[in-house]
């Protein structure tokens, strides 16, 4: 016999429902200038998502073996990207509400969330918030869209890329520095075209 699921506490979901809400609000802001909506979204994201460890994740064992300058140099970047990234996903996929679907328990203080964005076409979209709590705080540490009937877990992607890029560069701190810059630019500059 299965074990029945349980379902995260209603401060995790309630956290979701109103900080995705804020965030996909700076996003559908008409008032907000590209640069404004960018400062917003980023401030939003910040306090959301725990990018120290988002960052950590991303890299695995690496985070171990870079010095000190390496890990801010890169976490300084990796923010900058991540942040460019999630903009980029979610300004995709504008809606007008999220809702809160339901949610998982996967450990005391680890839960999915799944929710709904729905937007003004119809095409409503799925996304999962994984929430960490730590010391009664709340934050995301990864979160999952559904493209073209594909769950994308873009902490998950981003590790794999990440990793492959170190393993074929044994370990360079630089490579993968350069490489997320590169990536980063190029988000920019779709964005702007």
């Amino acid at each position: 016999m299965l074990a029945p699921t349980s379902q995260a506490d209603a401060k995790t979901e309630s956290y979701v429902q109103e900080n995705a809400s804020d965030v996909l609000a700076s996003l559908n802001d008409p008032s907000l200038d590209s640069e404004e909506r960018t400062e917003k979204f980023n401030t939003y994201m910040d306090e959301f998502t725990d990018m120290t460890a988002v960052s950590n994740f991303a890299i695995g064992k690496y985070a171990r073996r870079f010095s000190e300058d390496e890990l801010a140099r890169y976490r300084k970047v990796f923010r900058e990207y991540a942040l460019a990234v999630y903009e980029n996903e979610l300004d995709a996929y504008r809606g007008e509400a999220v809702i809160v679907k339901d949610s998982v328990d996967r450990s005391a203080t680890d839960s999915i969330v799944n929710t709904v964005i729905k937007r003004q076409d119809g095409k409503d979209m799925d996304v999962r918030w994984r929430v960490l709590t730590r010391d009664g705080k709340y934050q995301v540490v990864d979160v999952a869209l559904n493209l073209d009937g594909n769950l994308i877990w873009l902490a998950i992607e981003q590790r794999a890329q990440f990793l492959a890029l170190l393993d074929r560069s044994n370990g360079s701190a630089e490579a993968l520095i350069d490489k997320i810059e590169s990536m980063k630019r190029k988000l920019e500059t779709e964005k702007r075209s």
